[in-house]
């Protein structure tokens, strides 16, 4: 048996503090990198080596089967074997197990793992499309509602409250989740969210249950509790009873499944629920270098209306390490390339390609570095998503992209050729809101920008061509799967670090991405960034491209998050040469930073940086030019069949009515309009300009 006095040793002065602490409430609020596993697994065995609690009466629960899996391992290490950890749902799936013959009188209903079949039923009886990204974005949409303890007839309110980006109109999919129960029910199945709503409502409705339940587990530890959701609150409070021996640890800085229904509201209030509360800061980051430590805290500290429990400031206790390193790069291709030659340097180093990850915002973005790594013989793996080549909808549209070209049909302009083809197979101008139909809008988009690479390097290329070239990426890009590089959205690599990461793509409308349209969603993605910096152990690369494709117009502006961050003498904090020739050209020129138009200060709220000035300084709006484009805009959403504010949003044309600009250039730097609208609307634009100031004089 491990003895008290070892489970002490190499804590650090606020881990020992947590450690000890009395049986009660105990709140860790831990940074990234600071030990937070080991704090927790050195308290439960503490309990267990004091005799204050047997193993078998605690229950750790975590988010993730490879989380609890480490936690039992470390807890078997320090004399604690026998402690139940385990994630939210394998512990109700036990828990309800033993319990549904007592309550029901039968045996447990079936376990369904795919909800996907039953989704598309519902849908089907409804009279809505059963796509299989249409389906899958419903099941998502009735997941936040269950996660959110929202039914069926609450749903159309509860998603105009959150502001959901709803892929039909909230009553139809509140007819899909009721379908959507009733075949469940009928076919006497559970889903995952349903194990969570049972035990709840059994714990809470059958007293001698709960004694029994409350008699067998007696202290309770969250890890990650600032990814609860409502109902995983609920069930936690269905365990605790008016007990209070909890210990919850988290870091609110790493908030990043909102939209799935997660809040950090649990662990910011705790001590408020708990007023005799034990409360630890953990802020020794042993993971990263100082350097590195550093970069985050600036990152995270530029954050807007942090509450008191987010606070953390991290520090290195790691030795020096290389600075973090930015780059700007001409077009995508340039830059997978150099990350590709980093790597490589990287690796002849001595850092293992295991010890590498390169992450990005949308799993879009992986192509382009799947091919420059495979065209550099560096393996690689894709975590947490498929390789492109491989996804459905990209299998999809080679089909459909090879039909066409074995019909030999002409393509004088291959990029408009290709986009037809893909639009029979529901490519659309515009992206979708978000959700698996905007995942699928970015691959097939995708494959359309590199029929604009192939025709700008070779001219006279057709469809054969094209699919030619396609069909050598993929052969390429499909190498037998070995240890290496590993490519991960910023969403995947949570709870993951490596010796060196690259953070690649850095650009506005990716990140923060589009549709992030409110300051909360601005702050989320500011908190991905945060993630994705504290990844990295040592070295760290971030990056950003100017164009998508090769000897394209370079319209793209780095990232808002990395104001500040570049160092003055960096290169990076300088535009290329190409950049300059590109700036003198303009008549007029986006600010390196977002500044108010008006009175010069920085803005920072995303609705200011939209109308390009303070909220509180002065508007010049032209009242008669902001009613025409209004009009204007009406008739083109009916003409498209889109909502108004796919062709722009009411802040775009306020900024278009204030600044008025006269060329193509003036117009692009508003906020709002990049180089697809600019195509698609901005001559209307600036006809209603023109006209309108002729009408003036």
């Amino acid at each position: 048996m491990t003895d008290q006095p070892r489970l002490l040793e190499g804590l650090d002065p606020e881990q020992r503090q947590a450690v000890i602490a009395p049986r009660g409430p105990v709140c860790v609020l831990a940074g990234a990198g600071t030990g937070k596993t080991r704090t927790i697994t050195h308290r439960i065995a503490y309990l267990v080596q004091r005799g204050l609690v047997a193993p078998q009466q605690v229950l750790a629960v975590t988010f993730t089967a490879r989380a609890a899996g480490e936690m039992r391992t470390r807890l078997r290490a320090l004399g604690a074997a026998g402690v139940q950890a385990q994630t939210f749902h394998a512990a109700a799936f036990r828990q309800l197990r033993y319990f549904w013959p007592r309550v029901h009188e039968t045996r447990m209903w079936q376990l369904i793992d795919n909800k996907f079949r039953l989704v598309m039923r519902a849908a089907n009886k409804v009279g809505l499309a059963t796509e299989k990204e249409d389906v899958r974005d419903l099941a998502g949409e009735i997941e936040w509602a269950k996660a959110t303890l929202v039914g069926p007839e609450q749903y159309p309110a509860a998603a105009a409250a959150a502001g959901r980006e709803v892929p039909v109109a909230p009553e139809q999919l509140s007819k899909v989740f009721a379908a959507y129960e009733q075949l469940k029910n009928q076919a006497q199945a559970l889903d995952f969210d349903d194990l969570l709503l049972h035990i709840a409502a059994i714990l809470e409705d059958r007293p001698e249950i709960a004694e029994e339940f409350r008699s067998r587990y007696r202290s309770f530890v969250v890890d990650e509790y600032q990814d609860v959701n409502p109902l995983q609150q609920r069930v936690l409070d269905a365990w605790l009873g008016n007990r209070d021996d909890i210990t919850v640890v988290g870091d609110a800085n790493q908030t990043i499944y909102s939209f799935a229904g997660a809040s950090p509201r649990w662990l910011i209030g705790f001590p408020r629920r708990f007023p005799d509360a034990t409360v630890v800061r953990l802020e020794r980051d042993y993971r990263s270098t100082p350097q590195v430590v550093g970069l985050a805290n600036q990152v995270i500290g530029a954050a807007r209306e942090r509450p008191a429990g987010t606070r953390l400031r991290l520090v290195g206790q790691r030795p020096d390490g290389p600075r973090p390193d930015f780059a700007e790069y001409d077009d995508e291709t340039a830059e997978a390339e150099a990350v590709a030659r980093r790597i490589a340097k990287l690796a002849g180093q001595g850092v293992p390609l295991s010890e590498i990850a390169v992450l990005f915002r949308v799993n879009a973005q992986s192509e382009v570095y799947e091919k420059a790594l495979a065209d550099a013989e560096i393996p690689y793996q894709v975590r947490g998503g498929e390789r492109f080549f491989a996804r459905a909808e990209v299998r999809q549209a080679m089909t459909a992209l090879r039909t066409a070209a074995a019909r030999g049909e002409a393509a004088e302009d291959l990029p408009a050729a290709v986009r037809a083809v893909l639009g029979e197979i529901g490519l659309t101008d515009e992206p979708p809101a978000g959700g698996a139909a905007r995942e699928r809008w970015e691959s097939l988009i995708a494959l359309v920008e590199l029929a604009e690479e192939l025709a700008a390097a070779v001219p006279d290329a057709d469809l054969s061509r094209y699919v030619a070239e396609l069909d050598a990426r993929a052969e390429s890009q499909h190498p037998p799967t070995v240890e290496g590089v590993t490519l991960a959205s910023l969403h995947a690599a949570k709870g993951l670090e490596w010796d060196a990461v690259f953070l690649v793509g850095l650009v506005e409308g990716t990140l923060p991405i589009q549709h992030a349209d409110t300051d909360a969603a601005v702050e989320e993605e500011r908190r991905l960034l945060y993630v994705g910096v504290t990844r990295a152990r040592e070295h760290l690369f971030l990056s950003w491209a100017l164009a998508r494709g090769e000897g394209g117009r370079r319209y793209r502006r780095r990232s808002r998050f990395l104001y500040n961050l570049v160092p003055d003498e960096h290169p990076a904090a300088l535009p290329t040469k190409a950049r300059q020739r590109e700036l003198l050209d303009r008549v007029a020129k986006k600010p390196a930073r977002p500044r108010c138009r008006v009175c010069g200060t920085a803005l920072t709220s995303t609705m200011d940086i939209k109308l390009g000035r303070c909220g509180d300084c002065p508007s010049d709006v032209d009242e008669d030019l902001l009613s025409q484009l209004k009009a204007w805009r009406s008739e083109r959403a009916r003409q498209l069949k889109v909502p108004a504010y796919v062709v722009f949003t009411d802040a775009t044309l306020t900024a278009i009515a204030e600044q008025r600009p006269t060329d193509e250039r003036a117009l692009v730097t508003i906020s709002g309009i990049g180089a697809s609208k600019l195509a698609k609307f901005g001559s209307d634009v600036l006809a209603l300009i023109q006209g309108e100031r002729r009408g003036a004089r």
